[in-house]
């Protein structure tokens, strides 16, 4: 729907530092060089009648109120939720974004118009071209979708395509997309696993073993700890449930007490315990 910016407005108004970051750059030379892209989602404002609440593009909003648009192509949002709705919002990843590049590329779009749609230097653009270059298929398809920042992808450029997979698996399993864990991984790699120029400058770089075992005793603490934020929560759950199933039910019945007391005093015991828990110990 095609909607008056005087009938939009924001429930929360925009950091007043907005216009100096390199987001809101961005986002206005890139409307300003191809128009806006992808419409305004909004919903309708029922305590005011013809007015619209922003769900997703306050900085568009802001960038087209400055370039003197009156009106603007929007979505209209039949939810209702009060949360936002950027948390439905999939972030483009870093792989994704170079596939989109070459593509408008391969579409006729010049370096030049890209750099100027991105707010970035032709260099950056022709950098974002050579991203996967000497990445195997597989880590690609691996990280198509995650986190990744685009400062590891030099890095496994470095090591050989078995290690690059090894190394996008482990950082998929640990949810950490550093540098730092990149560089690390590197670190530990074996001579044979690198490129060819790669093994002299990792074999300086100080005790091998040490780092090694330093990264296995991370990743298992890091898989370990997952598991238990996996489970704490359904487990916890479910000892609340017994919890009062036993203090409520069993304890309160004068005949279960009665009989637990002649027949199984150990039960009785150990069920009172579990009714009186208030808190887990920290481990």
């Amino acid at each position: 729907m095609d909607i008056p910016l005087d009938q939009i407005h924001c429930l929360v108004p925009l950091p007043a530092s907005i216009k100096e970051s390199t987001k809101y750059r961005q986002i206005r030379s890139s409307i300003h060089a191809i128009g806006l892209v992808e419409p305004i989602v909004v919903s309708l404002d029922r305590s005011q009648g013809r007015s619209f609440i922003v769900l997703d593009g306050r900085v568009r909003i802001e960038v087209l109120r400055e370039s003197g648009v009156q009106r603007v192509l929007c979505l209209i949002s039949t939810d209702d939720e009060g949360y936002t709705y950027n948390k439905r919002v999939n972030r483009l990843s870093v792989v994704q974004a170079h596939r989109m590049i070459v593509r408008a590329a391969e579409r006729g779009v010049s370096v030049q118009q890209l750099a100027e749609a991105l707010d970035v230097s032709p260099d950056a653009i022709r950098e974002k071209f050579r991203l996967l270059d000497g990445i195997c298929s597989e880590a690609v398809a691996l990280l198509a979708d995650k986190p990744a920042t685009y400062g590891m992808f030099p890095i496994l450029k470095q090591m050989k395509p078995f290690r690059q997979i090894d190394v996008a698996q482990t950082m998929i399993n640990l949810g950490n997309y550093s540098i730092k864990l990149a560089a690390a991984m590197l670190q530990n790699t074996p001579s044979d696993q690198l490129m060819k120029g790669t093994a002299t400058k990792t074999q300086r770089g100080g005790p091998v073993d040490a780092i090694v075992r330093l990264e296995r005793e991370l990743s298992a603490v890091q898989a370990d700890t997952r598991l238990l934020e996996e489970d704490y929560g359904p487990a916890s759950l479910q000892l609340e449930i017994i919890k009062t199933y036993i203090g409520t039910s069993l304890l309160e019945n004068v005949a279960v007490v009665r009989w637990l007391a002649k027949q199984r005093p150990e039960y009785l015991q150990q069920l009172q315990r579990i009714a009186d828990i208030r808190e887990l110990p920290l481990q």
